[in-house]
């Protein structure tokens, strides 16, 4: 069983470590509020975190569906408990939300990133190119889903608008009612391949699974009429093995995914701004009045929409907060941890009679 979810003779070697231990590997396929499902080989388990790993485990280094995990299996109980977490191929991180902040992975080790969106009121260019930046990050390669085509008009025309921000990612509009589109989709998930669904909610992600499964594995909702938006019908993770081999995870809807360590992501997804960058005639250039700006002067002759540009500073300008904020939070978990250490040695000396 743990072969159709992706395990190779390349994990196997990586695996010894932990096989030396009396471990077993097993892949998760069910993320719910700390609560796990895991393929193995000796079938599905229900699984938890040691205390070990719970306690040990930094930011966005726990569990998540996708991930490979190093487990003491306990097949007559059906459970199962993870000790060790294999790297990752690849990783789509957030910032977590609260104060706090911190990272939060959302799917790991995926080969495919579908980016879905609607053909309806809510398709936003501005937000494709968010996802792209994303996926680009993460180490998957991005493939951008149109839904919903049966209920779009001029969806030609909407297509060569997301083509113009796609720079090469592959773009399909598909209608999971009709099966438009539908057989294009299923070509590029290819046995062993791990694909991701990431888009906002109600933008037809379950509906999707279901049309590529041939069952109805996820629930879904119509989208209300008077604003063409959904609301989010999945409230977990899961990983669904399709009859084709392949593997799809539906990740809960997200209005916006906040661009975490993403720089080069945006500098894939906006080669073309790079690469016009490069261009210009002073290395610092701030492509704002400088003479020789070959960003300005594509502006100026139509081949740069100004609306994309905009949008590249942007996300460059979250990028820059975001780091800021990771630097201050940093600077706050050393300073928190320097006190903890001077608090024990005073609470040591203390102890050994050295006050």
């Amino acid at each position: 069983m743990i072969e159709a979810y992706g395990w190779s003779d390349a994990l196997q070697e990586e695996f010894r470590v932990h096989a030396a231990r009396g471990l077993a590997p097993g892949r998760v396929v069910i993320q719910q509020r700390g609560h796990y499902r895991i393929v193995t080989a000796e079938g599905e388990l229900d699984a938890t975190l040691s205390g070990r790993f719970s306690h040990e485990a930094h930011d966005g280094d726990y569990p998540v569906a996708g991930d490979w995990v190093a487990a003491a299996v306990r097949p007559s109980e059906g459970t199962a408990t993870i000790h060790n977490l294999l790297p990752r191929r690849s990783a789509f991180v957030r910032r977590a939300a609260g104060p706090a902040g911190g990272r939060q992975t959302v799917a790991a080790n995926i080969d495919l990133a579908l980016l879905v969106s609607s053909l309806n009121a809510d398709l936003n260019p501005r937000r494709i190119e968010r996802y792209l930046a994303t996926a680009y990050a993460s180490g998957a390669d991005p493939v951008i889903v149109l839904t919903k085509a049966d209920l779009a008009s001029g969806v030609d025309e909407q297509v060569a608008a997301v083509e113009a921000v796609a720079f090469g990612a592959p773009v399909h509009a598909v209608s999971a009612i009709t099966g438009a589109g539908m057989t294009a989709i299923g070509a590029l998930l290819r046995p062993g391949q791990t694909a991701a669904l990431l888009g906002s909610s109600g933008v037809g992600k379950s509906t999707l699974v279901n049309a590529l499964a041939g069952s109805s594995r996820m629930t879904t909702r119509s989208i209300r009429e008077d604003d063409a938006r959904g609301r989010h019908t999945t409230t977990h993770r899961e990983l669904v093995l399709l009859p084709s081999g392949a593997m799809l995870l539906d990740t809960p809807g997200m209005r916006e995914l906040g661009l975490f360590d993403s720089a080069e992501g945006v500098a894939a997804g906006f080669a073309d701004i790079e690469e016009l960058a490069r261009a210009c005639r002073f290395g610092d250039c701030a492509h704002g009045h400088e003479p020789g700006c070959a960003i300005r002067d594509a502006i100026s002759n139509g081949t740069l929409a100004p609306e994309r540009f905009e949008s590249f500073r942007k996300l460059q300008r979250e990028i820059a907060f975001e780091e800021r904020k990771e630097d201050q939070r940093a600077r706050a978990e050393n300073r928190k941890k320097w006190a903890r250490i001077a608090r024990d040695q005073r609470a040591r000396r203390r102890f050994l009679g050295g006050d």
